[in-house]
């Protein structure tokens, strides 16, 4: 039995042999040798015959058929993709994107008029018969050959007093195709603009007609509009050029920019701003006066209310009386600090009481508001937002002297709709004109207000956090029969 055989004792020569002989790792191929100790070098073939590589490695190969076996397999759902179906969705996903029929832009696709000649007159009046009066309309304009089938009774259905509302949603499908005209909605009819892309908002003193119209003038049948504040109107028309302008070019209207004003009326100093955002137009408007301390109740009406109207002289919807819009205003103005009286003992206390807590009054300091006319409010009937501050303002009235003076600040932004109609639910709801509007669960301003909407869109910096509450929490309907208000 050898001595590396396991049943062998392991003796003292033995132990002496096995240390001094050489590693397995020390031993060297030597070329022209004929017999090795490691078998594995032994079974290696010559260096001049290398083996043939494989194509790919083992993991390598594993990776290419497993991408074969689930080429066609959705990674996130596991099912298998069909490209066939993924392409003719595309047409599908969104409206907006451009995607159209097939052949809308083949010039040589066949017409399709010989498909509509193959069914009756009689036919086509059936179909046309289960659709309102607008889309009939709209339907026997399409071609020529439909023309000719349902013949021109469905343009003179429109005319009728009970069809008036199909007449302008008629009508305002065909508005790209007039660039020089605009729709007047008392008329409901297309008019030919006089001051093509030189539109621009006036005061209301000043005639501005946009197109001549006979209804211009009519005070029972009025242009839609919308009051800014005191002495300033907003047609609805300057709503349809900016937002056409946006919609199907720059020919067709005036660009949001060129919509914004600065003006002072009645000691007050306005600036409206305009933006669009989402297919809406939204409208910021900052109303500011100087303010005196310790206003009595009937200097704040004075400073607050118009005389014309006593509607306020800032910016507000139809529904600033129901709530607590004014109080808030009002609770503003009793935070404007007053100087003290510096003659006599109390002049001197003040000082005494100043110099013991370490502080110096300064009347022109910045002021803080409370916990009821800081916070932010929206107007739950209509997308209006409101935001009451009080700041330090320079007053340059007087051109020799520099002086600074308390001034109220009112914030209002608001949601002025898509411009199509003055039916659309934004328009209607800040003139009061419907009661079916929730500002606070609308999905578009839900989650977030126009204020920062708005703000985000010129500024880098949002707006400091504000909590925003409701204007009517108690949602009292009084109108002018309430007396919070005034």
């Amino acid at each position: 039995m050898s001595a590396d055989s396991p049943g062998q004792k392991q003796g003292f020569r033995s132990m002496f042999a096995n240390a001094l002989r050489p590693k397995k790792s020390r031993q060297t191929l030597r070329k022209g040798s004929r017999s090795t100790t490691d078998l594995r070098l032994a079974a290696r073939p010559s260096v001049d015959e290398p083996p043939p590589m494989p194509d790919l490695a083992p993991l390598q190969a594993h990776r290419e058929k497993y991408k074969q076996m689930h080429a066609n397999v959705d990674t996130q759902l596991g099912e298998r993709r069909d490209y066939t179906t993924i392409i003719h969705s595309l047409g599908l996903l969104d409206p907006d994107d451009g995607y159209g029929p097939a052949g809308e832009n083949n010039e040589h696709r066949e017409p399709g008029e010989g498909d509509i000649m193959k069914l009756p007159p009689r036919l086509w009046a059936r179909i046309a018969w289960y659709l309102n009066p607008a889309d009939a309309a709209s339907l026997a304009i399409a071609t020529i050959t439909l023309y000719r089938r349902l013949g021109p009774r469905y343009f003179l259905a429109l005319d009728a007093t009970q069809n008036y509302e199909h007449k302008l949603e008629f009508l305002i499908r065909i508005d790209q195709s007039l660039p020089h005209h605009l729709l007047c909605f008392p008329c409901a009819r297309y008019h030919r603009r006089t001051q093509e892309g030189q539109e621009r908002i006036k005061p209301s003193h000043v005639i501005n007609p946009l197109f001549n119209c006979a209804n211009a003038y009519n005070a029972l049948n009025p242009p839609p509009r919308h009051r800014i504040t005191q002495g300033r109107m907003l047609p609805f028309s300057f709503v349809q050029l900016v937002m056409r302008s946006r919609r199907f070019g720059p020919k067709y209207g005036i660009p949001a920019e060129d919509m914004g004003r600065r003006w002072q009326r009645d000691g007050w100093s306005f600036s409206s701003r305009f933006h669009i955002h989402d297919g809406r137009l939204l409208m910021k408007v900052t109303s500011q006066t100087f303010a005196a301390p310790d206003l009595p109740p009937s200097s704040q009406r004075l400073l607050l209310f118009s005389r014309d109207d006593y509607w306020p002289y800032f910016s507000a919807c139809a529904h600033w009386r129901d709530g607590e819009l004014m109080p808030a205003c009002k609770c503003a103005l009793g935070h404007i600090p007053s100087p003290r009286q510096t003659g006599g003992l109390q002049g001197v206390e003040h000082k005494v009481k100043d110099r013991w807590k370490g502080q110096h009054f300064d009347p022109n300091s910045l002021t803080t508001l409370c916990g009821f006319c800081r916070p932010m409010r929206r107007c739950p009937e209509c997308p209006t937002e409101y935001l009451i501050e009080v700041k330090l303002s320079e007053d340059r009235s007087d051109p020799r002297s520099v002086m600074f003076k308390q001034a109220i600040v009112v914030t209002r932004w608001t949601d002025l709709g898509d411009g199509t109609s003055p039916h659309v639910p934004e328009w209607g709801a800040i003139n009061g004109l419907r009661d079916d509007y929730d500002a606070f669960h609308h999905p578009h301003y839900a989650k977030r207000g126009i204020a920062s909407i708005f703000e985000a869109a010129f500024t880098a910096d949002a707006l400091p956090g504000q909590r925003v509450i409701s204007l009517n929490p108690q949602k009292k309907k009084l109108g002018e029969k309430g007396n919070s208000w005034y």
